[in-house]
């Protein structure tokens, strides 16, 4: 089976989640002329990087966030790997991966496990403990946020487990584009996985964005790579090449957890 992908690579206002629905409406209502399959958004599209206002900003249980996508999947019928939000719970705000079926199910949802330290989640935001595993048109897929990415174990975790492709959503610094880049392809390689990593671009009051979304082949090639200005990335992805190349190099048989 193969899935067109289209990436928002979006710039967000922030701390401003009207400005940033009215943003995310738009650039929908642009990828959908191309028809894909599935739309990816950024992480904390809805407010950015804005910590300190969290408790003022975030969104109760996401309700308002899995609203919105779920009118735009049946109005579009199109699938959702809606990005991250600021998703405010009674123990706390979580940073939270939202999946909507074409036909407005919630499929899932996965919280942030590894916070990062260097910007502050940890004072801010609450860590998940749920895997990101889901499954979509009978394809089971995985859902990761950004830092995530520098824990393959925890990557591995969804493979071994079947996942067929990676979705990344991020707020990716500019100043770390190169890590980005090596850590996505070297996911891509070592799952034998497709990854969609869509990241924003812009800055906000401490930050430069990379930008640099990125579609990667499960032999680690690259088919398709954005710049570091708002766009919406697309390419097409075929599953059968990840059963092909998992039987060509048969990682998953050839492994030996009981050892490592």
């Amino acid at each position: 089976m193969k899935f067109k992908i289209s990436c928002l690579q979006m710039d967000i206002v922030f701390g401003d989640p009207n400005k940033n629905y009215q943003s995310a409406e738009r650039l929908i209502e642009k990828a959908v002329t191309d028809q894909p399959d599935i739309i990816v958004l950024p992480e904390l599209w809805t407010t950015g990087y804005d910590l300190t206002r969290l408790n003022e900003i975030a969104d109760n249980n996401a309700s308002q966030t899995i609203d919105f996508l779920q009118k735009a999947a049946q109005k579009y019928q199109v699938n959702f790997v809606g990005g991250s939000v600021a998703n405010r719970e009674e123990t706390g705000v979580k940073n939270t991966l939202i999946i909507i079926h074409k036909e407005g199910k919630l499929v899932h949802s996965y919280s942030k496990l590894h916070l990062f330290k260097l910007m502050d989640e940890h004072v801010y935001l609450e860590a998940g403990s749920q895997k990101g595993l889901f499954q979509l048109e009978n394809h089971k897929f995985a859902g990761t946020i950004c830092y995530d990415i520098r824990f393959p174990e925890w990557i591995r975790a969804h493979s071994a487990e079947g996942a067929e492709a990676l979705f990344v959503v991020a707020e990716w610094p500019a100043p770390r584009l190169s890590h980005w880049r090596a850590l996505l392809i070297a996911r891509a390689i070592e799952n034998q996985c497709y990854v969609i990593a869509c990241n924003r671009s812009g800055q906000d009051p401490n930050n430069h964005f990379a930008g640099h979304s990125m579609i990667i082949d499960p032999w680690g090639e690259v088919i398709a790579e954005a710049g570091k200005s708002e766009e919406i990335l697309s390419a097409e992805i075929d599953m059968d090449l990840v059963k092909a190349v998992r039987k060509q190099i048969p990682i998953f048989t050839d492994r030996k957890p009981e050892y490592y």
